[in-house]
């Protein structure tokens, strides 16, 4: 960014615009390791109009996690990518490669395949630059078209050693400034004084990280174009550690944020794009702390394989045109609904609203959606989880907020201890996490806060322990005991859930390992990552480690969840080959929450099926649940695969499973997860 102000000219870093909705950070500073000035984006919000001002000769489009979402902004850049003659570079993981002649018909004109190494990377951005070097007419054509976007872009740098900072022309004029050389605390006087902490704070988290981060605030323009009033800018911040450059390029912020949006095609509600710039105008407003509900309808994956798309869509449609007007009415006209992806709805209620009212409409909103629907000739009753965020002082994008919620969401699918779960501003739940946990984390493992416990698995027709899946528990200093929903959401946002999955898995090897006599014979099962999957050396490493640790191959399992199956089932398939045939045993977690169950097991070498705790639970409801659970362990026992149920809490629950042909159970009915100690004694017993 700081070659926006200097003289241009060969070697000079050219921009790159960057648009990947999981692997943004990771992929931007690996890109600036190569040269390229980098526009990072997570959102594909105005992605033609934020890539234009970029200036970018190449656009990086990530598909892995959200393909139909990012190959949506692939046809949106289409346009803009033919007029300018650059280039469209779109990053697929393996499993989509099927569908690449969409990518391809969209106006990608490259595309990489993951799982890639570093230097493949660099390497697509080489080809790519060099595709539209040749289009502009060569690198003197390209050196003339910088010079004129350089003269155009909003941008600044700020050198740390000195106190100084440096504006382009552009900015300058923007702002009304006498001149482009000013000390550093004149740009921090632009910001609003309200935000300037949080601008601060901003600043802080890019240094001490190293990673590219953007936040928004307000700044006075200047008054010699007649503009004496506030706009709302995006400021996309980097740190040039070497010379130890704070660099920034602003974008202004769309004035009509708040009203601006799509409607959900399905339900007539508005889409998530609209949710977004609703909790960003209310940001900008700055009026007071707002409230944001996530409403998801569980088990719906089930409901689609059992009753079909139709009737699922059709309880969509009906669950939307019910708690519109229920919202309305608790949070005003100005509240708003929308609809996500799946069965996930985001309700907003505005600044005059309080944590009160939030909960009684999360409270009236269960007892609406829980109620049967009657749909067809079919009788259905659906169930529900709401997570409740407010907002706080320090929240600079809707993503923050929407953060905060999502992880509050994911523990309350884990409990039965209520529907709705709040996180405000003042403190946390059990799930809800900051930046400040993010940082807390880099310093747990040192401080030895992640302890272990196991969770007996039990034969259902001897009552015997066989086994224990290991689990993580954080013993935070300030928060309590956080469950490993909470731990592994934190670590995926830190871009820390690689290093804490393989301190998990040694510590848990280790602590096997060294096992009294009365566990000896038990079986260890161990739990991988989405991101594990992804790396291509990881099944020779993780056996390396097993035998490293003592513990026998031919004792352990390794489970993996559905969803981190879901990016790219290929590499999964000889992943889990390679393990099964260094003696380890294999199993898919929580079957029965995503939505490629069937293709799972066709397509991987397993050896258990892990059925997940609500369809345990659905074994006890209604005749069509004992079929539904019933359809799920024949279908695993005639491919060969033992079958475990998850989440076992009563007898009733138990004996039906057992009618059923299930062979194993983990639960409270047995044992919550114990330490070494309680589960020697309850092995004993």
């Amino acid at each position: 960014m700081s070659d926006v102000l200097e003289e241009g000219g060969p070697g000079a870093e050219a921009p790159l615009f960057l648009l990947s909705f999981r692997h943004r950070d990771e992929l931007a500073i690996l890109a600036g390791s190569g040269g390229w000035q980098v526009i990072a984006a997570r959102r594909a919000d105005n992605a033609e109009q934020r890539f234009l001002a970029s200036g970018a000769m190449i656009a990086v489009v990530d598909l892995r996690g959200a393909f139909d979402q990012g190959l949506a902004a692939v046809q949106s850049l289409t346009d803009a990518v033919e007029v300018t003659a650059t280039a469209l570079l779109v990053i697929v993981s393996r499993a989509e490669l099927a569908r690449l002649d969409a990518v391809i018909a969209a106006g990608a004109t490259h595309y990489l395949a993951a799982p890639f190494s570093d230097a493949e990377f660099l390497q697509s951005l080489r080809f790519a630059e060099r595709h539209a070097v040749r289009l502009a007419g060569g690198w003197n054509a390209v050196e003339r078209r910088r010079a004129v976007e350089r003269d155009g872009t909003l941008a600044w740098q700020a050198d740390l050693r000195t106190g100084r900072a440096k504006v382009s022309e552009a900015l300058r004029k923007r702002l009304g400034m006498d001149t482009r050389d000013v000390a550093s605390s004149v740009l921090l006087a632009r910001v609003a004084s309200s935000e300037r902490d949080a601008a601060r704070a901003a600043v802080r988290r890019v240094i001490d990280s190293g990673r590219p981060a953007a936040f928004i605030h307000s700044v006075g323009e200047g008054r010699s174009e007649g503009r004496g009033e506030e706009s709302r800018v995006i400021q996309h911040l980097r740190f040039d550690a070497a010379r130890q450059l704070l660099l920034g390029t602003i974008e202004f912020a769309d004035p009509d944020l708040e009203v601006r949006g799509g409607r959900d095609p399905l339900t007539g509600l508005r889409d998530a794009a609209s949710a977004r710039r609703w909790i960003e105008a209310r940001l900008i407003g700055g009026h007071g702390h707002f409230h944001v509900l996530l409403l998801s309808i569980t088990r719906f994956e089930m409901i689609n394989t059992a009753f079909g798309r139709q009737t699922g869509d059709e309880l969509l449609q009906t669950v939307g045109r019910l708690i519109a007007p229920i919202v309305a009415d608790l949070g005003g006209r100005r509240a708003l609904v929308a609809r996500t992806t799946g069965a996930e709805f985001i309700i907003g209620l505005p600044e005059d609203s309080n944590g009160e009212r939030a909960m009684l409409l999360a409270n009236r909103l269960v007892e609406l959606v829980e109620r049967p629907f009657l749909v067809q000739t079919h009788l259905i009753t659906l169930s529900t989880r709401i997570a409740i965020a407010e907002s706080i002082s320090s929240d600079s994008d809707a993503a923050q907020i929407l953060r905060r919620a999502s992880a509050t969401l994911a523990d309350a699918k884990l409990t039965e201890q209520g529907h709705v779960r709040m996180v405000t501003s003042v403190g946390h739940s059990d799930a809800a996490f900051d930046e400040a946990l993010q940082s807390d984390l880099r310093n747990a493992l040192d401080r030895d806060e992640i302890e272990l416990l196991f969770q007996p698995q039990v034969s259902v027709t001897t009552g015997k322990i066989i086994g224990v899946e290991a689990l993580a528990r954080w013993r935070h200093p300030q928060h309590g005991e956080l469950g490993a929903a909470t731990l592994f959401a934190v670590a995926e946002h830190s871009d820390y859930l690689v290093a804490l999955s393989a301190h998990v898995q040694q510590r848990a090897l280790a602590k096997a390992a060294a096992w009294p006599e009365a566990l000896s014979k038990l079986r260890l099962s161990v739990n991988i990552t989405a991101e594990d999957i992804a790396r291509p050396d990881f099944a020779a490493g993780f056996l390396d480690m097993v035998d490293a640790s003592g513990f026998p191959r031919a004792r352990l399992t390794v489970e993996v969840t559905e969803t981190g199956l879901i990016e790219d089932l290929s590499a999964a398939s000889t992943l889990l080959a390679d393990l099964r045939a260094g003696g380890c045993r294999v199993a898919i977690d929580d079957f029965g929450t995503g939505y490629s169950s069937l293709a799972y097991l066709k397509a991987l070498p397993l050896d258990y099926l892990k059925i997940d705790k609500k369809l345990a639970e659905d074994i006890t409801g209604s005749t069509r649940d004992r079929i539904v659970v019933r359809g799920v362990i024949d279908m695993a026992r005639s491919l060969g695969l033992a079958v475990i149920a998850e989440g076992v809490e009563t007898d009733e629950q138990l004996t039906l499973l057992a009618r059923e042909g299930c062979n194993y159970y983990q639960g409270f009915l047995c044992a919550e997860p114990l330490d070494v100690a309680a589960l020697e004694a309850i092995v004993r017993r």
